[in-house]
């Protein structure tokens, strides 16, 4: 049970934290660029702004974590943006993330350093690609 557990249900459960984390993400980024859906807070932000910014690294971000392509170094940077907003956008109003909405900053930002450290898990295009490329035969090198 446990062996099964290990082998076949947690790169899939890592899978599913990646797609959830990378729509969630995504939607932030939209709200953030396109001002959609009509109301959301922040709401439309200058591009060449902090938000901006933001937004921008939250839609190819999230849209690199549900492909499951390029998931480290994604993961990695978007999880330093979360601490950078964190830091600089919630805390200074108080240190408590229920007071400071900064609750989703703080879990983002461990949930993508996670992904970092264990990879994209299950259905991901980087274990496509590095399947195929184990797949393809090595050609000798003639000098």
């Amino acid at each position: 049970m446990t062996e099964t557990l290990n082998t076949v249900w947690a790169p899939r459960a890592l899978a599913a934290l990646r797609i959830v984390a990378g729509v969630l993400f995504l939607a932030h980024g939209v709200v953030k660029l396109w001002g959609f859906p009509e109301g959301a807070l922040p709401g439309l932000q200058p591009l060449w702004s902090l938000f901006g910014i933001g937004a921008v690294l939250e839609l190819v971000g999230g849209f690199l974590l549900i492909l499951g392509l390029f998931t480290r170094p994604t993961a990695f940077l978007i999880s330093g943006e979360m601490a950078v907003a964190y830091f600089m956008f919630h805390m200074p109003s108080s240190p408590f993330p229920a007071v400071n909405g900064g609750d989703a900053a703080i879990l983002f930002a461990f949930i993508f350093l996670y992904l970092f450290t264990s990879g994209p898990g299950a259905w991901s295009l980087d274990g496509a690609i590095k399947s195929a490329n184990q797949k393809l035969p090595s050609t000798p090198v003639r000098a």
